[in-house]
């Protein structure tokens, strides 16, 4: 069986809910698969386990350099992916001669861009910061293009961020795992219980959705909010006259915490603004909430429009307060057994088409064909 080596830009301990199912455990059906994380704590190479090396994180622009030190075959590995990081992209390429391997890079998140988009939403962006930008994305895409494969999240991020790429592509989405699906806890209420995950922040604009949320008529209904800043969340929420009694803060440590309250939900949120920076990907959140089969009104765009149709498996809004409005007060007046049936639909969809165990042998094929 041929050996895979997946150098992630993550830290051993943080969620790794897509690594996991898609690498760590239905590619191993097509390959023998490693996983590399990083480490801020630790001085030197740990074998985790059979499948995990652990590198410091000062190994980062020298990665190949260290595992051959800790006595792993470079040579052994048919193929090589980076996710997210070309400094250490740069180093694997840099090394694929010497050692014949094909080389991937797998883009999960422009967390760049949003960093920008961050910094102009809090006015602290400026030309230099624009400008390094530019520089730093015409890099990126020259070490991409010298890739074997790039493996975007979607179709429209391959388009906006990085048009310039001409290598192979394949289409990478966050998905579901077939394995790993939650019952939806059904509840003796009349109220629609909402559920958010995620954070709230200038970029997000989640207050444009609380405003919607404040101005309803009706009382009978709930969101709960699970956020890593339940503080802030809470001063956000004070600031609105009829959400306190209707809103609750949590803060899920974990994925399988997040995902029974997730289950305990009627309809999950995921509106974001009208920017390319949320419209080239599926939110993770939104996987998560069909992993209950818990339907989702959602950002009207094209990549959720290409996945889910309307008022069938999820129901899309335009990003305004009156939009979102109408729309809660459309999904309040559904009875609901219509809408534990929209959530049953689209997570049947997305098992048709984004199913971790399908993607991996799909990948799998791709790889073997380059």
């Amino acid at each position: 069986m041929k050996k895979f080596l997946y150098i992630t830009d993550q830290d051993e301990y943080t969620d790794h809910s897509f690594i996991g199912p898609l690498f760590e455990k239905y590619l191993q059906d097509h390959f023998e698969v490693n996983i590399v994380y990083f480490s801020e704590f630790k001085a030197e190479f740990e074998k985790k386990d059979e499948k995990r090396f652990i590198l410091p994180i000062a190994a980062k622009t020298k990665v190949i350099k260290e595992l051959k030190n800790a006595n792993i075959d470079i040579g052994s590995y048919s193929y090589i992916v980076v996710r997210n990081s070309s400094e250490i992209l740069k180093d694997v390429l840099s090394n694929s001669r010497a050692y014949d391997y094909k080389v991937g890079y797998r883009l999960s998140f422009p967390k760049r861009r949003a960093k920008i988009q961050a910094d102009k939403a809090n006015n602290k962006s400026n030309f230099f910061k624009d400008l390094n930008n530019t520089l730093a994305t015409y890099s990126e895409t020259k070490l991409i293009n010298q890739c074997d494969l790039f493996l975007p999240t979607s179709r429209q991020m391959h388009e906006e961020y990085f048009k310039d790429v001409n290598i192979k592509t394949y289409i990478c989405p966050p998905a579901l795992d077939p394995e790993i699906l939650h019952d939806n806890i059904q509840h003796e209420g009349s109220e629609k219980r909402f559920f958010y995950a995620g954070t709230l922040d200038k970029l997000r604009e989640f207050e444009t959705v609380l405003e919607a949320f404040d101005s309803l008529n009706t009382k009978d209904w709930t969101l709960t909010i699970s956020t890593k800043d339940p503080k802030y969340t809470k001063e956000v929420i004070d600031s609105f006259d009829n959400l306190k009694e209707r809103v609750k803060i949590q803060n899920a440590k974990t994925k399988e915490e997040l995902l029974n309250l997730i289950a305990k939900a009627d309809i999950g949120v995921s509106i974001l603004p009208d920017i390319p920076l949320f419209n080239t990907s599926t939110p993770v959140k939104i996987m998560d909430y069909y992993a209950s089969a818990v339907p989702c009104i959602m950002t009207n765009n094209a990549n959720n429009s290409e996945i889910f149709e309307e008022d069938k498996d999820a129901w899309f809004c335009e990003f305004s307060k009156k939009a979102i409005k109408e729309k809660l007060e459309y999904i309040l007046d559904l009875p609901k057994d219509e809408v534990a049936q929209v959530g049953l639909n689209g997570q049947e969809r997305l098992l048709a088409v984004r199913n971790y165990k399908r993607i991996a042998a799909d990948l799998a094929h791709q790889l073997n064909i380059l």
